[in-house]
């Protein structure tokens, strides 16, 4: 969906298309109800029922809608006692999916696969380096992760070495940006048109939850309580 649709929509929702009542609605604050929305959208599409269980991958639908999301790239990782520790998170790091590696010991010529390597609590840290099960293990191809000061530890318990770790993660949707539009905050005015990336059916449930924010910003309770109940049905 083009820029000038998607404004055209936002306003036509607010009631604002050939208005100058007392509140005008400024491009700017368009970009910023938009590209807030996203990431709500993506946020909830992501947590699931509850806390505790991940919602991305829960039906073929939700699938599709965030697979452009998802995103593979290699990191270097530095050894430390105990685990190898990689750079600081990308900059449009939003959610972790996964790591692969390899493992690497004297023993053998070859890597060998880590077949699972699973995030867990920093403060079961401990815990896990002597359970016998949970321990990182070059034989059974296992181990853990944990994220700490935006970097990522990759436990080893000084067996192996650590070898082609990978990071597939969520990133942040691209924000969307009008050709001439000043951003109050930064005062730098966008030299070309940045459109949404999702595809036009999730664009409209996207409208809705900016039209929700500007709603909420202006109180026009009406446009907010309709724009809300039309993003909650299509989530």
């Amino acid at each position: 969906m083009n820029n000038t649709t998607l404004q055209l929509k936002i306003k036509q929702r607010l009631n604002k298309l050939a208005s100058n009542d007392y509140d005008n609605i400024e491009c700017w604050q368009i970009v910023e109800a938009f590209n807030k929305a996203q990431i709500q959208w993506v946020r909830r599409q992501i947590i699931g029922l509850n806390v505790e269980r991940q919602g991305d991958e829960q039906t073929t639908r939700k699938i599709d809608d965030l697979q452009n999301l998802l995103k593979e790239i290699p990191f270097p990782v530095v050894k430390k006692h105990l685990y190898v520790e990689s750079n600081s998170l990308p900059a449009d790091y939003l959610q972790f999916k996964r790591i692969s590696a390899d493992a690497k010991k004297d023993c053998c010529k070859d890597p060998s696969d880590l077949a699972i390597i699973f995030i867990a609590e920093e403060q079961n840290v401990p815990i896990l380096l002597q359970d016998s099960l949970k321990k990182p293990s070059f034989e059974w191809g296992e181990t853990f992760c944990t994220i700490v000061g935006d970097k990522i530890r990759i436990y080893t318990n000084n067996e192996f070495d650590i070898d082609n770790p990978h990071l597939m993660y969520y990133r942040e949707p691209v924000k969307i940006q009008l050709a001439g539009c000043v951003d109050p905050y930064t005062l730098t005015t966008s030299a070309a048109d940045v459109i949404c990336e999702f595809q036009d059916n999730i664009t409209e449930i996207l409208i809705d939850d900016a039209v929700k924010i500007l709603a909420g910003d202006i109180e026009s309770m009406n446009q907010y309580t309709i724009a809300n109940n039309s993003s909650e049905s299509n989530t």
